[in-house]
């Protein structure tokens, strides 16, 4: 069932959010040549912690996992396209690193993430991101009360198959509440003017993730949790959590 908030509980997920927010900033200055996943992780926590927030990720479990998620972050590197977890790897020059992060505050989720580069950047990377973030803003733009569903996965896909780059079918966006997915489903490609009618109140998160490649087809890790470009191409994964509103769509989830 899809749940529509109230103005009072929108003002909660927007603490969440920051939380989100504040977390991914701070993930994103830590990062560096030398430093671990696992310390992103720690810096992640802390963020938590100095919040009084809870990790929307750890020990979380979903059917298709083997076990539950032993971190605060997913941190998904170059050919990762998703699900990562946090190990003692040390970031490279030149490493593409996805982080995903979610907060619950006052039991209602926020959820995001970003792509970025550490060190020296290839321009085939640069142009991923970017193109990413792009389709990110154009399925937020299409979020708009009187829309439908599919317009917002229409507008993440139209940009994501334009510029050449493959997408995991079976993995995408949804939405978010009182647990960190729940329904809709918000898929990365769709037909605009189908689906579930955008009313006010919805809250999703729309994550757009693109191969680089340009193939539609993944592997899991041994772990049973991170996804994998089958060509060893680059991935990148760029996520807010948003409300429709009457007056247009809110990110739940920005700085």
């Amino acid at each position: 069932m899809v749940e529509l908030k109230t103005e009072a509980e929108l003002a909660v997920m927007r603490e969440a959010g920051r939380v989100v927010a504040n977390a991914l900033a701070a993930v994103r200055a830590a990062a560096a040549v030398g430093v671990s996943l696992l310390e992103l992780d720690e810096v992640a926590d802390d963020v938590l912690a100095s919040a009084g927030a809870k990790s929307s990720f750890q020990h979380y479990h979903p059917h298709f996992a083997p076990t539950p998620f032993p971190a605060v972050i997913c941190a998904s590197v170059n050919d990762v396209i998703v699900h990562g977890i946090p190990s003692e790897y040390r970031l490279l020059d030149g490493d593409l690193v996805s982080v995903d992060f979610g907060a619950c505050v006052d039991g209602f989720h926020g959820d995001s993430a970003i792509s970025f580069i550490v060190g020296t950047p290839r321009p085939a990377d640069v142009a991923l991101i970017a193109d990413t973030r792009d389709a990110l803003e154009a399925g937020i733009a299409a979020a708009r009360a009187g829309g439908r569903l599919g317009d917002v996965s229409a507008a993440v896909g139209e940009i994501g198959r334009a510029r050449g780059y493959g997408i995991p079918s079976s993995f995408g966006g949804h939405g978010v509440g009182r647990a960190m997915h729940e329904a809709p489903s918000v898929p990365n490609e769709g037909r605009p003017g189908r689906g579930l009618s955008l009313r006010p109140g919805l809250t999703i998160a729309i994550e757009p993730m693109f191969m680089a490649g340009g193939r539609d087809r993944f592997v899991t890790d041994p772990d049973g949790w991170a996804l994998r470009t089958v060509d060893g191409s680059r991935a990148a994964h760029i996520e807010h959590t948003i409300a429709v509103t009457g007056s247009g769509p809110v990110i739940l989830t920005a700085p």
